[in-house]
């Protein structure tokens, strides 16, 4: 049995049409945007599947559309799958999702929460003065040596997330993020300015974190149903007395995430899925704590396999080896058009071995193949049969008498054609 973690993204994160597939496929996730729409008094969802990115980037806004799109896929998630967390952790603004979520704060008080929180940061400093930018390929030490050394003159720039041990966070005034940023360049760093319109998780926050607070106040909070993971301590809330405070210190305070993965890790979880747009959690896993394989909610192939790997208590299938035998004579009878010898020997000879290896070592080993082996299996043929320049209808078609002739249209969705 896996041990789940649940992982809430946080600004930066946004993009235009974020939760439109899930509100157009789930009654929960319409549901949770309705309920967004009439907390706030007007149309965020709007705003999160055809609005301008330039209204959507600013802070006030960014945090709840964030936050909707979140508990949306949590909301989808617990009725597809159902499996509770052992633990769940947000990145920032992702830990008021995850509080949401762990039934610690209502939906519909958290959204106008985090709508205040937004523009307490945005009065706090203007847009355009403040900024924040990745910072990989260089030491801690150089990055914390640079920002001492801008820090002066009325200008300030402090680590404002340890994310990963190759990317660290710097926020600050915006004049010193970029002056910082090109020394940082001239060192050999990578510096990827973020798209915030606040330099959050620093102490020009202070006047924000103030106000937060007295806003925090105004609120009920609730028992956690699962642990959740502080940004500023990289540990359990120990309980619903600490919300307020923990979520002040945020404002100011670097996020830890790093560390709060390996917290993770040393907990024994094996297995996260990311809830919210795109996939910058699950790609910072692989930093953090590879051994924790991490899926995105954002992703279409990922909550295929995600089913697959979760939705079986055996994790096996009886008649997996007729998929797999099935496939591997699919990818040899097709025909190719493809001469591109480089294309063919990474889109159909590596893989083809791979699952012909598979399959030797399931009959050796005299057992049933698990259900992610056979979603192997169906992604050796898709490759195969993209890189041999097959329709996409005949793919369909392949796909389609696989799934049938075996039985397993329940288990496996088509696979998506290229």
């Amino acid at each position: 049995m896996n041990k789940v973690a649940l992982l809430f993204p946080g600004q930066g994160s946004q993009y235009v049409g974020m939760g439109k597939v899930l509100y157009e496929s789930f009654p929960e996730a319409r549901e949770t945007f309705e309920e967004a729409n009439n907390a706030l008094g007007f149309d965020l969802k709007k705003l999160c599947f055809e609005g301008d990115m330039e209204e959507l980037i600013k802070t006030e806004n960014t945090q709840p559309a964030i936050l909707t799109a979140s508990m949306a896929a949590f909301r989808v998630y617990m009725k597809e799958i159902g499996i509770e967390p052992a633990y769940t952790a947000g990145h920032s603004l992702g830990e008021f999702s995850a509080l949401c979520c762990a039934g610690a704060i209502k939906f519909t008080d958290a959204v106008k929460i985090v709508r205040q929180r937004g523009k307490f940061m945005q009065q706090a400093v203007a847009v355009g003065v403040g900024g924040m930018a990745a910072v990989s390929g260089v030491s801690q030490s150089t990055i914390d040596e640079e920002c001492s050394n801008v820090s002066k003159n009325g200008k300030l720039i402090v680590v404002s997330n340890y994310n990963s041990p190759e990317q660290i966070v710097i926020s600050g005034h915006l004049e010193a993020v970029e002056e910082a940023g090109a020394k940082l360049k001239a060192s050999g760093a990578r510096v990827i300015p973020l798209k915030v319109s606040a330099p959050f998780h620093s102490p020009l926050m202070q006047p924000a974190a103030d106000l937060l607070k007295g806003e925090l106040c105004k609120y009920s909070y609730f028992d956690l149903n699962y642990p959740v993971l502080s940004n500023v301590t990289a540990l359990s809330y120990q309980g619903k007395e600490s919300i307020v405070d923990n979520l002040t210190k945020q404002m100011v305070q670097p996020v830890r995430w790093q560390a709060s993965m390996q917290y993770l890790q040393n907990e024994g979880v094996d297995l996260a899925i990311e809830l919210g747009p795109q996939t910058v959690l699950r790609n910072l896993m692989k930093k953090n704590a590879p051994q924790i394989k991490t899926y995105s909610y954002d992703n279409d192939a990922d909550i295929q396999a995600v089913k697959r790997k979760l939705l079986s208590d055996e994790q096996d299938i009886s008649n997996g080896m007729e998929v797999i035998t099935k496939c591997i004579a699919a990818a040899i009878c097709t025909k190719n058009s493809n001469w591109d010898e480089q294309a063919y020997q990474k889109g159909v000879v590596e893989p083809y071995r791979k699952i012909k290896n598979l399959k030797e070592e399931i009959l050796k080993e005299n057992r049933q193949p698990s259900i992610e082996e056979v979603g192997q299996a169906l992604d050796m043929l898709k490759s195969v049969l993209i890189t041999k320049m097959v329709s996409k209808e005949k793919q369909i078609e392949y796909m389609d008498q696989i799934l049938g002739e075996t039985k397993v249209k329940e288990i496996f969705k088509n696979p998506e054609v290229g």
